[in-house]
């Protein structure tokens, strides 16, 4: 069945991390992350977030250079990618700054009613179907910004078809890395796309699945 293309995108530490040792919001990336973080954003038509981590930022990622949301709108397309949120729980404190920001929120889980602060509902049974029901709703391309759970998932049913890692030149140790640790993958071939120095000798490296 046709789905999205999907890219992983996140800032990560040497060692694989996310966040210090003793846990908290990531802080890791500076503007040249931003910047190529943005241009994925350009790029997509949504982008999957689980609820946690929206619960714990607050918020999804926006598109803020002025270039690229109106590269967006000549295109056609909205301002900025639908939030494409992923959540079992139905009820949601609208203080959160999710609910101020100028995107489509869509909610990915077992939910018929729409709640409140939210556009539309999506049913999540398998991810295959979902992301089948995606595609036919016209979302071609996905971008996947975590956390990590949401992200082992999709990458243990090989539904992730590229992997954009920013890499910040920090060791932070600890148990918070970008894939659940009791992740058991298939052996699976990636091949380099891009790599790109952004400055403050953070690297940007793509690779896509072969």
């Amino acid at each position: 069945m046709p789905a999205p293309e999907v890219r992983l995108v996140l800032a990560v530490s040497l060692d694989g991390r996310l966040a210090p040792a003793t846990g908290g919001a990531a802080q890791l990336g500076g503007t040249g992350d931003r910047r190529v973080l943005e241009e994925a954003l350009a790029w997509a038509d949504g982008a999957l977030v689980g609820g946690n981590t929206i619960r714990q930022h607050g918020c999804t990622c926006l598109i803020r250079d002025a270039d690229l949301s109106a590269q967006r709108q000549q295109q056609g397309r909205p301002p900025q990618p639908a939030a494409l949120v992923v959540s079992r729980q139905a009820h949601w404190d609208q203080r959160l700054r999710l609910f101020q920001q100028p995107l489509q929120r869509w909610l990915l889980g077992p939910l018929e009613a729409v709640p409140a602060g939210f556009d539309r509902v999506l049913g999540l049974q398998d991810w295959r179907h979902t992301l089948a029901d995606l595609a036919a709703l016209g979302f071609e391309h996905v971008l996947l910004l975590g956390g990590a759970q949401l992200a082992s998932q999709l990458l243990a049913l090989g539904l992730v078809d590229e992997l954009q890692l920013t890499l910040v030149p920090q060791l932070l140790g600890g148990p918070h890395s970008w894939l659940r640790s009791d992740l058991a993958l298939e052996s699976s071939v990636w091949g380099l796309k891009e790599h790109r120095p952004l400055g403050a000798d953070e690297l940007l490296v793509r690779y896509r699945r072969i």
